[in-house]
């Protein structure tokens, strides 16, 4: 699996990337994340452009995480998270948009 040209790793270390997985433009993955399957199902995570991902998250099965969300550090996701939307703790998704939501052009 070979990531996008514009996906940031800014401390690469102890990422772990299921091989089905889709990542989507300007991302940004912290350090120690796991994007991976759940439950020995061969379904994977779809991250979409814009996405930012703290350190420690893991974002498991196949779920969607939408354009311009953000993952807080250590969270656990195991639902879809829509656009724009911020996602702490165990699949808390909060009302408040995301700092890092792109604006959607069309």
């Amino acid at each position: 699996m070979a990531l996008p040209h514009t996906v940031f790793l800014p401390h690469p270390q102890g990422i772990v990337i299921h091989d089905q997985t889709r990542i989507g433009r300007d991302v940004v993955i912290g350090h120690q994340v796991t994007l991976g399957g759940r439950d020995f199902s061969p379904a994977a995570p779809n991250i979409e452009d814009g996405v930012y991902i703290g350190a420690g998250a893991k974002i498991l099965g196949g779920v969607t995480v939408g354009r311009g969300a953000t993952v807080g550090a250590n969270a656990v996701v195991t639902k879809d998270v829509p656009a724009g939307a911020t996602v702490v703790g165990a699949n808390r998704i909060l009302s408040k948009p995301s700092l890092y939501a792109l604006e959607n052009k069309g």
